[in-house]
């Protein structure tokens, strides 16, 4: 680590913390013997249902909306690091109410990350996604301007400051909340067809360990202004959907094609060869070092980047693609998958 001082990760705050990602990172946290872990969010229902579910002292909870920056700071004082993950994330919604995008993914990312400043955080690590890359839609529009958001608040703080401010960027994590593998099992249980919009698209296939894992890999390695990208495999629909029926022992479940979405890709890309130009290949990720270049607008305009055109894109096309035997390896290690097929052969 390019650090003076080893960070604390003794009481830390996860924004978002009840959706599938803080969940999942507020258990690891808890396992690793944080001493505190603070959760901020809007839902109450869904605090209730964690704290019912956990209950552990060490955690708490704080009703609260990230557009007000009251209710950030409230929530902010004395916290080691932050992991920012509250944002809208359903494209469709984002499509339709794209200032509440703007609210929350942007103008809310830049409340916690200035209440962090003030407050003297150690960490802030602010969890993106690949539609943020070349956006086509609201909510990867606003991610990518999540992301700008922080870096130009790292290059304002600089590398002396007592607050670092990363990224890190991935695509699908696998059995997310509203994504397409829960879906497709719901789906295959009920008997309905499994519905599927373009079989040549490809998606990368993350697993919530290892967005867990990039989390806590920038918290130990950023340097100010960095963006981490874990390196993952992919596949086409058609083959996660061909999986999927050979685990649940369905082959002749009926699939429907129902045509592509709106603002949707048919690949997604992780970084760009503009970003990979200034990059650090460490093994596992991509680590994208910050433009540190200042309010002088001459190298925008008069100095160009050789290195770029000899670079591709990283994408769901050109990284390693999975067949179907490595999706159902994979899909395997998924203690929700694992759940759903030992129901699923109780009930057969």
């Amino acid at each position: 680590m390019n650090h003076e001082k080893k960070r604390s990760i003794e009481r830390v705050l996860i924004t978002g913390g009840t959706g599938s990602f803080g969940k999942t990172m507020l258990k690891d946290l808890l396992a690793r013997g944080a001493d505190e872990v603070r959760i901020v969010s809007r839902d109450e229902e869904k605090q209730d249902a964690l704290r019912a579910e956990l209950r552990d002292d060490r955690v708490r909870y704080y009703i609260g909306d990230i557009r007000d920056r009251g209710a950030v700071d409230r929530a902010m004082h004395g916290v080691d690091a932050v992991f920012h993950a509250a944002a809208l994330k359903q494209v469709p919604s984002c499509e339709f109410f794209p200032h509440e995008a703007v609210l929350t993914n942007i103008i809310g990312s830049e409340n916690v990350i200035r209440s962090a400043v003030a407050a003297g955080v150690q960490s802030v690590v602010c969890l993106s996604t690949d539609k943020a890359v070349f956006p086509v839609n609201a909510m990867g529009m606003t991610k990518a301007l999540m992301e700008k958001t922080a870096q130009a608040t790292a290059r304002e703080l600089g590398p002396g400051s007592d607050t670092s401010v990363s990224a890190v960027r991935y695509g699908n994590v696998m059995y997310s909340r509203g994504s397409a593998i829960p879906l497709f099992v719901r789906q295959i249980k009920a008997g309905k067809p499994i519905t599927v919009t373009e079989p040549t698209m490809t998606r990368f296939l993350m697993p919530l360990r290892d967005s867990v894992a990039l989390v806590h890999h920038a918290f130990e390695n950023a340097n100010q202004g960095d963006l981490f990208i874990k390196k993952a495999p992919a596949s086409t629909i058609a083959d996660l959907v061909s999986a999927l029926k050979e685990l649940f022992n369905v082959p002749d479940h009926p699939v429907e094609f129902i045509g592509w979405r709106h603002a949707e890709k048919l690949y997604e890309t992780l970084a760009s060869a503009q970003e990979l130009a200034s990059s650090e290949d460490m093994g596992d990720y991509y680590r994208i070092v910050l433009d540190m270049r200042d309010l002088n607008y001459k190298p925008y305009f008069s100095e160009g980047e050789e290195v770029t055109a000899r670079l591709d894109d990283y994408h769901s096309h050109n990284t390693d693609r999975l067949d179907v035997a490595g999706v159902k390896e994979l899909l395997l290690t998924l203690p929700e998958i694992q759940t759903e097929l030992q129901a699923w052969t109780e009930v057969k």
